[in-house]
């Protein structure tokens, strides 16, 4: 027989990160959310693990079912940031890709690419394939030659060599891919989802980011900008940074302090067909010139020209530096 654990006679201290969950979770009456210091103390507690795992989960949720606001996102960033002391790194891009693609194959992987062998340096990074019946960047690298790299040397080797890397999140942030990677026992995606995509660890030139929920697109325009970044947040195919040429796109920017909008027709009078599946060999194909696909040709230069954008130039700029590139490929791979 087990001897009865003994009388707990002393009160015990609260942990240093019961009050961040306290403060979600306090009621209705009594919860709200944290301030831009608040988040940044408690995601700097998450990033040094010292946070227990009900504590995690708890706050991961209360976060979740309240929806994240831009002071949150800014907050938590800016710990990452610190925390992280990435190398001095240049890169034009930050192009976060975290959703996978189910209706449309990942056409932005192209324009990814295409962009680079045109000296745009781009840094990619993922949470690998956390939902079924996605395909994901990751399990395209080696089909598309593009550089996986696992520290900051390979980056910076690939930047200069390829002007594109793919960095995976758990070589860089393991503390948040651990919290991505709760999305199958928590049965719901974690606010970390949306905050890596506003991450931009290596302080790129601008950011892209893609969110597909209506409504965070303005959130997280606002957490860049009051962090001061360049950002650009649209709502892409399937989550990821990639123009859906059939539906009209807003873009969400934030430039030098301030908030702008601009709207983009959509490019096809009727929607495209969704292909009844999805062959990763299709991209080469469509790559190599070997294949035609209307919705394919017009997401993939929409999707440069939003990147064009970005990076300074105005639409009808964007289109034609997108259009050239495109047809000045090197069309082996």
């Amino acid at each position: 027989m087990n001897e009865p654990r003994p009388l707990t006679l002393e009160t015990p201290a609260e942990h240093p990160f019961a009050e961040f969950v306290r403060i979600l979770g306090k009621g209705k009456r009594g919860a709200r959310g944290l301030t831009r210091e608040e988040a940044r103390s408690a995601m700097t507690l998450l990033l040094e693990g010292k946070v227990e795992d009900a504590q995690l989960g708890a706050f991961l949720m209360l976060l979740r079912h309240k929806e994240e606001s831009a002071e949150e996102l800014a907050g938590f960033t800016e710990a990452l940031r610190t925390h992280l002391q990435a190398p001095a790194i240049a890169a034009d891009l930050d192009w976060p890709t975290y959703a996978g693609k189910k209706r449309h194959l990942p056409w932005y992987l192209l324009s990814a690419k295409c962009l680079a062998s045109n000296g745009v340096r781009i840094l990619m990074h993922g949470g690998g394939a956390h939902t079924a019946g996605r395909m994901y960047t990751e399990q395209l690298l080696g089909l598309l030659q593009i550089p996986l790299c696992r520290d900051w040397a390979a980056v910076d080797n690939a930047l200069d060599q390829h002007q594109l890397a793919f960095f995976p999140l758990q070589d860089w942030a393991p503390q948040l891919q651990r919290m991505i990677d709760l999305r199958n026992t928590l049965g719901l995606r974690s606010p970390i989802h949306s905050l890596a995509r506003v991450l931009n660890p290596l302080g790129a030139r601008c950011g892209l980011q893609s969110i597909f929920h209506p409504g965070y697109q303005a959130v997280h325009r606002e957490a860049s900008r009051l962090l001061g970044d360049h950002a650009v947040v649209i709502k892409g195919d399937g989550g990821e940074i990639e123009v859906n040429p059939d539906v009209i796109s807003h873009l969400y920017g934030t430039t030098a302090g301030e908030a702008w909008d601009e709207e983009w027709p959509a490019l096809s009078e009727r929607r495209h067909v969704k292909p009844p599946s999805l062959q990763p060999e299709h991209l080469l194909a469509f790559w190599r010139g070997e294949v035609e696909d209307s919705y394919a040709d017009k997401a993939v230069i929409a999707t440069m020209a939003l990147a064009m954008r970005g990076l300074g130039q105005d639409r009808e700029q964007a289109f034609e530096t997108a259009c050239s590139y495109w047809s000045g490929r090197n069309r082996s791979i």
